[in-house]
């Protein structure tokens, strides 16, 4: 049986005697755990894909009506998914969004996004911890590119276009 800080992947990847199943019920605990994270990680694509649309309703359908979202950079807090819907809702940039990845499991998962304002990249990296399904809280943290220092050429290569 995982224990409950182990990561679903690496229990997986374990032979079935190893993980001390003894009967069906723990492999549909697995399951379940799997097949929960799979929808979660959906939501949070939805959420970005209606983000990118301008889906406000979709796009604040994932928060719980008492979420809290931060912007450590800026020291804001907004208390209420109203108020989140209503700060995003009032930005006079175009936006378009582009999300890299998605990594998580059970209550915590981090997306990182370029998120373009009027044709200006700012990269994010949003952390949400989720409850029953719902964010609960966000921290969402952005920075702006920079040239690579010339001394660390000979060191480095580009990062795909696709974030992989």
């Amino acid at each position: 049986m995982p224990r409950e800080d182990q990561d679903v992947a690496d229990v997986a990847s374990v032979p079935r005697a190893r993980q001390g199943y003894s009967n069906a019920a723990s492999e549909v605990r697995v399951n379940a755990v799997l097949d929960r994270d799979a929808d979660i990680r959906a939501r949070i694509q939805q959420h970005w894909d209606a983000s990118e649309r301008g889906d406000v309703d979709a796009e604040h359908a994932i928060y719980a009506a008492d979420a809290i979202l931060d912007y450590p950079q800026s020291g804001e807090r907004f208390s209420g998914r109203s108020r989140i819907q209503a700060q995003r809702g009032g930005h006079p940039a175009e936006r378009h969004f582009t999300v890299r990845r998605i990594l998580g499991r059970g209550e915590v998962w981090v997306s990182e996004c370029v998120i373009t304002y009027d044709g200006v990249p700012s990269y994010s990296v949003s952390v949400m911890e989720i409850t029953d399904g719902l964010v609960t809280h966000e921290t969402q943290y952005f920075a702006d590119p920079f040239p690579a220092p010339p001394a660390r050429a000979a060191l480095a290569e580009p990062i795909p276009a696709d974030g992989q």
